[in-house]
């Protein structure tokens, strides 16, 4: 891997790792002792980053556990979950067949969880399944890491990517009740936890707010904002290395557009590494920027091309600053046709993670880089 000082195609640890250094300790304590994290951010803000960093500190503070990972993104069925997570956790405690085939016998005999040699050899697959899934089966499945972790004696932490895909099972209860269920009756087992991560913020409020599943079964842990100071010395830094200068107010206000988004923040100033010599004049950063706003402006164009008028009046009037939006007048204004109709475009915008709304109702467009094309070409408002 090329060593770059703005890395933005991977998560980063150690001296690439800016701020939150709060959030870092927060998580390392709640894992050192036992509990769930839930992680509910937008795309690319930093979560994975924030959970290596933090396994990261508690490695060179002394704690020895063992890691999975896997995500949920491509699945829809709850059997490709659980096998998912079962060939992960018997990775994360064995690494041999007949190890394998007696950690299934011993913990899922009885199930319809088993070890077929045939399936591990041509498709390295630990975990089959040699009939249809029942109930008892994903119970068995939810409790196995839980299991495996008092047998053995070890810590285990489970990290699960992508989690809010989930909603996208025909039934999502059929494992995330028995999940609850599980996690309540086990949360005393403090060898086994859960890292629960997701980029659809609006999904996961619904599996972990709305709902009364998993209520005080984990821990949230809120990415904390990064100071534009300390990540325009950052970025200041990293171009020195390079042998290259720009002033730090420029990189202050290149953050503040961004919003803090540390992955926006890389590849824009990963692109004006590339394009300049020396001296990194306003000019350099005004360019780089329109790069990165052709790079992601087909995504952008679908999404608007997915919003009904509408949707994209109510998404006019969030830019204007409007926060009471079954107000007659906006209705009015901005064609919204009634308060009924105001409430249906607001949860579709919601279901779409183009907006979140906070705990007094003030909305805010999730991703920084859209609102700014949003707002400079799609609306076309002045200075921007």
């Amino acid at each position: 891997m090329i060593d770059t000082p703005f890395p933005y195609s991977q998560y980063v640890t150690g001296k690439n790792f800016v701020g939150r250094r709060a959030d870092v300790t927060l998580m390392g304590n709640l894992l050192g002792q036992g509990e769930n994290v839930l992680l509910a951010e937008p795309p690319k803000t930093g979560k994975t980053s924030l959970v290596q960093q933090a396994l990261f500190s508690m490695r060179m503070s002394g704690k020895v556990f063992t890691v999975g990972q896997f995500s949920a993104l491509n699945i829809r069925t709850p059997e490709a979950f659980l096998l998912r997570l079962g060939n992960t956790v018997l990775r994360m405690v064995a690494s041999s067949p007949t190890e394998y085939a007696a950690l299934v016998e011993k913990f899922l005999g009885g199930s319809h969880f088993v070890f077929d040699p045939s399936a591990y050899t041509d498709e390295d697959k630990i975990l089959s399944l040699n009939w249809d899934l029942d109930e008892s089966d994903v119970r068995a499945m939810i409790r196995f890491p839980y299991i495996l972790a008092q047998d053995k004696g070890v810590r285990l932490i489970l990290i699960v990517d992508e989690f809010q895909s989930l909603l996208n099972l025909e039934n999502p209860d059929v494992i995330l009740r028995p999940m609850d269920a599980c996690m309540r009756e086990l949360q005393d087992n403090k060898l086994f936890s859960w890292v629960i991560c997701g980029s659809g913020v609006n999904a996961m409020k619904s599996i972990f707010q709305s709902s009364m599943l998993f209520h005080r079964l984990l821990e949230r842990v809120r990415l904390s904002p990064v100071d534009e100071r300390e990540m325009a010395d950052h970025v200041h830094k990293g171009f020195l290395s390079a042998g290259k200068v720009v002033e730090k107010e420029l990189l202050q206000g290149a953050c503040r557009l961004f919003r803090g988004h540390l992955w926006y923040i890389n590849h824009f100033v990963a692109i004006c590494d590339a394009m300049s010599k020396g001296y990194i004049v306003e000019q350099a950063l005004v360019e780089a920027l329109g790069t990165l706003v052709s790079i992601h402006e087909p995504r952008f164009n679908a999404i608007m091309e997915d919003l009904t008028t509408h949707q994209v009046n109510f998404l006019r009037a969030t830019v204007d600053g409007v926060v009471r939006f079954s107000a007659a007048d906006v209705i009015r204004k901005y064609g919204l046709n009634s308060s009924a109709n105001v409430k249906r475009v607001k949860d579709a915008l919601m279901k779409k993670e183009v907006l979140q709304f906070d705990e007094n109702d003030n909305p805010q467009i999730i991703d920084p880089l859209f609102e700014y094309w949003i707002k400079k070409y799609f609306f076309e408002i002045k200075e921007v």
